[in-house]
């Protein structure tokens, strides 16, 4: 099943706002480090349900906010969730952004990057269309450190990268970009049951689920463009 497939058929059942509920407990801490000023071109690959484009237009007053997504029905959905004009929706390629180049000056990526066909391709495509000093900000649940992430790819149909922090950084610089920092935002707001709850349906015991979400969390790798 391609990307497409597997995120139209998400939207259909409404699963794109349960994607929104479940990353906004680490996206919200990472979208208020974007240097996003007034009037900022911003470019949310891998939107989904567009939460972090109309975040950070309520919050930041972005000039503009293109939501980028592989399924259609996604686009579909996240238009009928804002009235706002200055936020828009296209359906793309990560590998083919249609975007000028020095057009963006912000990137931001949600449990998302890691579908790409070709994530250094991608990279090279951030890099392209971000303006000198441009940010790309890119966040990860799926990683190689969270060993929790592991058998994600178990239970969907298409392939995924799973890189290391140090592959991100490496990745990153390969494609041009400088990375300014990178870190692991911890999910504090899940509540985590008393140890005599455990097991549970998704975990045996509390220690693996504080390690999941309050140790590992999300990654997050930011590229500055030269």
């Amino acid at each position: 099943m391609s990307v497409r497939e597997e995120f139209d058929a998400w939207a259909a059942d409404g699963r794109d706002k349960g994607m929104e509920d479940r990353h906004w407990h680490t996206a919200k801490h990472a979208l208020a480090r974007m240097p996003v000023e007034p009037g900022d071109v911003v470019l949310d690959l891998g939107c989904g349900s567009g939460y972090a484009g109309r975040a950070l237009k309520e919050a930041d007053d972005a000039g503009r906010v293109y939501g980028l997504d592989g399924s259609p029905e996604m686009a579909r959905n996240a238009r009928e969730y804002t009235e706002d004009e200055d936020v828009g929706f296209v359906v793309g390629d990560f590998g083919s952004l249609p975007f000028a180049t020095d057009s963006v000056d912000h990137v931001w990526s949600m449990e998302a990057f890691y579908y790409a066909s070709d994530p250094h391709e991608t990279l090279r495509e951030v890099r392209r269309v971000l303006k000198p000093g441009g940010s790309f900000y890119c966040a990860v649940n799926y990683y190689e450190e969270n060993v929790h992430s592991h058998g994600w790819q178990d239970s969907i149909s298409v392939e995924m990268t799973r890189w290391s922090h140090d592959e991100y950084r490496e990745a990153f610089r390969d494609a041009g970009l400088y990375v300014a920092e990178q870190d692991s935002i911890p999910d504090r707001d899940i509540e985590i049951p008393d140890a005599d709850a455990f097991p549970t349906e998704n975990w045996e015991t509390r220690e693996e689920m504080v390690e999941r979400y309050r140790e590992y969390g999300t990654l997050l790798t930011v590229g500055v463009a030269p």
